[in-house]
């Protein structure tokens, strides 16, 4: 990768931000007629329901039970936002909104309880699959569906570790042809896998999320080898994606009309400053969070980085195996939330190995004490929107133009208990978040980039994996002691941003 390619990637773009921000209104006429707009969920942060109508458990149903410190809030997804019961009127505010599309999950032990055939098929769960697509298609919302969303079935868990295990594969198999054949007459977005990059990262590194698996000199975990099992996962889920994809275009595709993809957590790396070293590190950097799988499904391999540090950890592909990954989708569904900076760290252990150090990259988010964007509640969140710009032609360079979907990004406050309602609605950092990454992602598409669509994070407040309900990332407020919803502002400039009103001033946000 010659440097002279780089150093314009990933410093060129510096050079043009003053004149890169949006300074004029916009709004979705801005944008390409097919563009499409919507808003995120997910079965396990929003569904509830979690022990009702045959259902199974998921490792998050078991992890949150087992392991309650290692949710902030000691909290579970037993409730969440309560989707299950109340779909209905929540797609009618989606529908107020003006969203084109709504990106949601199956839950894969509600529709087979033990996670395979064998164990048989949970037909409610089924027919409340229907119920919720059927509804969604009446109120003019395309259902956008991803397969896997973090809430494995513990029977396959138990039975042989999941996706540690290649079994998995034949399993997932079963259960995605299921949802095609099930689903596939109405549903024409598929994703695969979400975030699978942070699945292997969170669960299998540092033990933070479900299954909670990392070495004992990362974190607090009974079990587990930071060293070599995040990168056996990541295998795994790229050949149980990959024989999916597989599937759908021999059995499906042509007679559905649908397209199918893959969705992965995609920061921006800014090297720390102008040197060779930094500008190596950012790119080593997004190998091994983002080409970690973006390199299999396009060219069939791992980042030649990876191959050069990580060396008889990292599992290998058969030539078949390679073949199918080769160009496994026919979008790339990308989730981006903030930039870090990104230093050559040459003081690397050679004991006490993890994925989590294997890059040789030190991250932060100062220089000289400065912060690389707008800070925000979360610690890990800072406001970066042209590194969204960047990325996308980071990615358009490496990976041959790809059809590109921004399947998530957003922006979250703490949950201030004390705060009054109305107060809690006037989320102006969330409206900043969003028109400024819609102007870059405006300006990434007159330049080129084949981008088709825009979800937000997220629809509703709901429970966020490890930090359970102590943020909000959501266009509407969930009132969790009664489920009740409300609007934030963002809900509000959504709207007229979608109903082509040109918006500018923030002082309009509150009325309807």
């Amino acid at each position: 990768m010659a440097i002279q390619r780089l150093l314009f990637l990933f410093l060129f773009p510096l050079a043009m931000a003053a004149s890169s921000a949006a300074a004029s209104p916009f709004n979705r006429q801005s944008f390409p007629p097919d563009f499409m707009f919507g808003a995120g969920s997910a079965s396990y942060q929003y569904e509830g329901a979690a022990n009702e109508d045959g259902k199974g458990k998921s490792i998050w149903d078991v992890f949150t039970t087992d392991y309650p410190d290692k949710i902030s809030d000691h909290s579970n997804g037993n409730v969440a936002t309560d989707l299950y019961h109340r779909f209905k009127d929540d797609i009618k505010l989606m529908k107020e909104i003006g969203l084109d599309a709504l990106r949601f999950s199956i839950s894969w032990p509600r529709i087979l309880p033990q996670g395979n055939l064998s164990g048989g098929i949970n037909q409610v769960g089924i027919q409340h699959y229907n119920n919720f697509i059927d509804e969604l298609l009446t109120n003019g919302i395309k259902p956008f569906v991803t397969l896997f969303h973090w809430d494995l079935p513990q029977a396959l868990e138990d039975e042989y570790g999941g996706f540690l295990s290649y079994k998995i594969v034949d399993d997932f198999l079963d259960y995605v042809d299921l949802c095609f054949k099930e689903f596939g007459d109405r549903v024409k977005y598929w994703v695969t896998l979400n975030e699978p990059n942070y699945f292997s990262d969170y669960g299998y590194a540092y033990g933070s999320d479900a299954p909670g698996r990392c070495s004992t000199y990362i974190n607090n975990c009974t079990a587990g080898n930071s060293a070599t099992e995040p990168y056996i996962v990541a295998h795994n889920q790229l050949l149980a994606h990959a024989a999916a994809v597989q599937l759908y275009k021999r059995r499906y595709q042509k007679s559905q009309n649908g397209v199918i993809g893959m969705s992965i957590s995609s920061n921006w790396m800014v090297p720390i400053n102008r040197t060779t070293s930094s500008i190596r590190a950012a790119a080593r950097a997004y190998d091994f969070m983002t080409g970690w799988f973006l390199d299999p499904i396009t060219y069939g391999h791992y980042p030649k980085t990876m191959h050069s540090i990580v060396g008889n950890r990292l599992p290998k592909f058969t030539e078949e195996q390679s073949q199918i990954l080769r160009q496994s989708y026919d979008f790339l569904g990308l989730n981006y939330y903030t930039a870090s900076y990104a230093a050559d760290d040459p003081s690397f252990s050679t004991t006490n190995l993890s994925y989590t150090t294997d890059s040789h990259v030190t991250l932060t988010q100062e220089k000289d004490g400065v912060p690389i964007g707008e800070p925000t509640a979360l610690d890990w969140i800072y406001l970066y929107p042209k590194g969204l710009r960047q990325m996308i032609r980071y990615v358009n360079w490496k990976y041959k133009n790809p059809l590109i979907i921004i399947t998530e990004n957003g922006v979250a406050e703490a949950n201030n208990h004390s705060m009054p309602l109305d107060e809690s609605l006037q989320d102006y950092q969330r409206i900043r978040c969003h028109r400024l990454h819609l102007s870059y992602l405006l300006k990434a598409i007159k330049e080129g980039a084949n981008v088709k669509g825009y979800f937000a994070w997220s629809l509703f407040d709901n429970f966020e994996w490890s930090d359970g309900y102590t943020y909000r990332f959501g266009l509407n407020f969930i009132d969790f002691n009664n489920e009740l919803r409300y609007p934030k502002y963002s809900a509000y400039w959504f709207k007229r941003f979608l109903q082509r009103q040109n918006i500018s001033d923030e002082s309009r946000y509150n009325s309807v």
